[in-house]
């Protein structure tokens, strides 16, 4: 009886340890609410892409709440895991069918997620403002998630995972139609998207991944023919 008490015991303590594990993301974000499930599965099942699906809302949230530790922000977590995983939802069918610009559908198109979940509304209109700045063109508010978010989201265009994602659509879109515009769209990048970023610690970590995309490109370059051979 006791030898069967102690295997029940020992299976409820399991159960429970991988509920709790089970309720976060890949990434180890965590899944504490209902309506942060919900919004993940929707991601999950709807926005899958190499360069802006569901991988990279997560490099989003994560670089974005680290940037707002660094700079001593406050920042709401609702906010920016709903900013986070939904601000690329207008690149998505039937979204992207809207015609406009992927910020502003998605921040038109959000609330068709969250208000049949328990998503606190009244803070909708700062994760429509964070979705609205992504962009690395876009303009930023003075406003903190908008800051992490575009900070983020810019820093995610560059370094090795810039690398990865802008090589990741070539032949698929036009920014990388072949080899030789895919590494001429990173050479752009790299150049010029630091200065698009607002917070200082984002800037130095802009330096470091621009000067590691051009080590890349240089050594790209060495090794094709100065790039004749991609």
């Amino acid at each position: 009886m006791l030898n069967l008490c102690k295997y029940l015991l020992i299976s409820f303590t399991l159960t429970l340890t991988n509920a709790a594990l089970a309720q976060q993301t890949d990434s180890g974000i965590p899944l504490d609410a209902d309506w942060k499930q919900t919004v993940y599965d929707f991601v999950k099942e709807n926005q899958q892409h190499t360069a802006w699906g569901l991988q990279h809302s997560e490099r989003d949230y994560l670089l974005a709440l680290e940037l707002g530790q660094q700079e001593g922000l406050e920042i709401d977590l609702d906010v920016l895991f709903a900013a986070a995983f939904l601000h690329d939802m207008g690149a998505f069918e039937p979204y992207s069918e809207r015609g406009s610009d992927h910020s502003q559908v998605a921040a038109d198109s959000m609330a068709e997620v969250l208000e049949s979940t328990s998503f606190p509304m009244e803070k909708l209109p700062l994760v429509q403002g964070a979705a609205l700045a992504h962009m690395y063109y876009s303009a930023v508010p003075d406003e903190p998630h908008a800051q992490v978010l575009h900070d983020a989201d810019t820093l995610n265009f560059l370094g090795a995972v810039g690398i990865t994602r802008i090589i990741s659509l070539t032949t698929r879109e036009g920014m990388a139609a072949d080899l030789p515009t895919a590494v001429a769209t990173l050479d752009n990048m790299s150049q010029q998207l630091p200065a698009s970023l607002v917070l200082e610690t984002s800037k130095q970590m802009g330096t470091q991944r621009s000067s590691e995309m051009r080590a890349f490109i240089s050594s790209l370059r060495e090794q094709s023919a100065q790039g004749a051979a991609l």
